[in-house]
């Protein structure tokens, strides 16, 4: 399409927004963003799934179209991003004994346990992914390539990701009737450290969290794989109502204080300090304190931060991730934040900032993480399906 170049779109649709990104990419290379379109859903979805069609179908039309004009690129196709509470994680161990003695494992045998190793999903269930992690040989463990080797048994461990067929099914339908064509799609937590995640950190254990508005996914990876995943039916459209009801506000106003005046952590040095404004309807003055704003962003941040810790104490992670926290998601802005999941998880947390300080703020910032996530998931999936034809190992280990 541009001189040898090749297209994707990645489409992800928010409890908030749409975001469309189209990634330009060659056989050899990274992957640039050339376009990137966003607009607002209007209380299409909720809890990221969608609730009302039309303006959903609105915002999916104009963050297209203006991803269009950025990159002159007619967009038919895109890689689309699915979430919601019904999207589990689920890890599985697969057993193959090898059936003579002095053979070595061949493909058979790598696809045998990998079968093995899948969990039992219902008829009620998709699989999104089915993502390798590591193969032992004879108990010896962290083993990447078993092929050819000397063995009597095999194991192998997956991480499997699925949700609720209908459920995944409302997204699909929407863009299909629109008549674009979804070439494939992905778990919004499985993909959106793509953009920020170093295989350094990949390998030292990191846990990343994206904070939307409706929902916040998370996803733990360790020794260059994803270990564990889920989402919550908590974001920052929580917070605005809990400042609502906590200061007696509407929506709209509480939302409007919360990005000019919020804190997850209470400041201290401005706690007693007031803010004058006029009531939305225009009946007289207002005031509140805005250490009692602070509280409030407090109370709810901490809580789903230690949500997302109870979850990973269950699935005994906690003490193995060495490479700190990631945050991405429109809440990630929230002043102090950082600070308050340092204080939860005991952890580093750092930034995308780190990983491309010199590159497009308005591409990379967190609330377009997921979208060129998505679109770097798409190369992923094209260079993994060319290769694909080696053999099941191949995909399995370049699936992570």
């Amino acid at each position: 399409m541009f001189g040898g170049s090749r297209i994707v779109v990645g489409l992800e649709i928010g409890t908030s927004k749409v975001c469309a990104v189209v990634g330009e990419w060659h056989e050899y290379g990274p992957m640039e963003v050339i376009g990137l379109g966003l607009a607002s859903t209007l209380g299409g979805v909720r809890k990221g799934e969608i609730v009302n069609a039309e303006p959903v179908e609105d915002a999916v039309r104009l963050a297209l179209s203006e991803a269009e004009n950025q990159s002159d690129v007619e967009i038919d196709s895109v890689y689309l991003g699915i979430t919601g509470s019904h999207i589990k994680g689920m890890n599985g161990c697969g057993v193959h004994l090898i059936p003579s003695v002095d053979r070595e494992i061949d493909r058979e045998d790598v696809r045998q346990v990998v079968t093995a190793a899948h969990p039992q999903i219902s008829t009620d269930n998709k699989v999104l992914h089915t993502v390798g992690q590591v193969f032992r040989v004879d108990g010896q463990g962290d083993v990447k390539n078993p092929l050819g080797r000397m063995a009597s048994r095999l194991e192998a461990d997956v991480h499997v990701v699925y949700g609720q067929r209908n459920r995944i099914q409302n997204s699909l339908r929407l863009v299909k009737g629109l008549g674009i064509k979804v070439e494939d799609f992905a778990f919004n937590g499985r993909v959106m450290a793509l953009p920020i995640l170093t295989p350094q950190l990949g390998e030292q254990g990191v846990l990343v969290i994206d904070i939307g508005a409706g929902t916040s996914e998370y996803a733990i990876y360790l020794n260059g794989s994803i270990r564990h995943c889920g989402v919550l039916a908590v974001g920052g459209g929580h917070v605005t109502n809990d400042l609502a009801v906590g200061l007696k506000l509407t929506q709209s106003r509480a939302e409007r204080l919360k990005l000019a005046h919020g804190s997850a952590v209470c400041e201290l040095s401005c706690a007693h300090r007031t803010i004058n404004y006029s009531s939305d309807v225009g009946i007289g003055a207002k005031q509140i304190e805005v250490g009692d704003l602070h509280q409030i962003m407090n109370v709810r941040l901490e809580e789903l931060f230690q949500l997302i810790k109870i979850d990973l104490e269950r699935q005994k992670l906690v003490g193995k991730i060495n490479g700190g926290v990631l945050l991405s998601g429109g809440v990630a802005r929230t002043p102090r934040i950082n600070e308050l999941a340092q204080e939860v998880f005991q952890l580093n947390v750092l930034t995308s900032a780190e990983k491309h300080a010199d590159e497009d703020s308005r591409i990379l910032r967190p609330e377009t993480l997921t979208g060129v996530g998505l679109a770097e998931h798409a190369v992923k999936q094209i260079k993994a399906g060319s290769r694909r034809k080696r053999g099941l190992l191949n995909w399995l280990l370049e699936s992570k």
